[in-house]
């Protein structure tokens, strides 16, 4: 292999949100940085399996109901 393609991979800390950490190996920053995640599995839905909300973002779906509500699938 060519040398100098391949990026630095060494050992930094990831910081969930709720302040457990643990360490990794990775190419983000630098040795021993500490990475502080936003959003992780342990709060969103998508992992989490929570409610989620269908939000009507300036009458979107009123709209699309108007529009498409008197339609069906299937046989009647």
């Amino acid at each position: 292999m060519k040398s100098g393609t391949h990026p630095d991979y060494h050992t930094i800390t990831v910081q969930l949100t709720d302040g457990t950490s643990f360490q990794t190996r990775s190419t983000w920053g630098k040795e021993g940085d500490t990475l502080q995640l936003d959003i992780d599995p342990s709060v969103h839905p998508a992992w989490t399996g929570g409610n989620t909300k269908l939000l009507d973002q300036g009458g979107q779906v009123a709209r699309f109901n108007k529009r498409f509500g008197g339609l069906t699938l299937g046989k009647k």
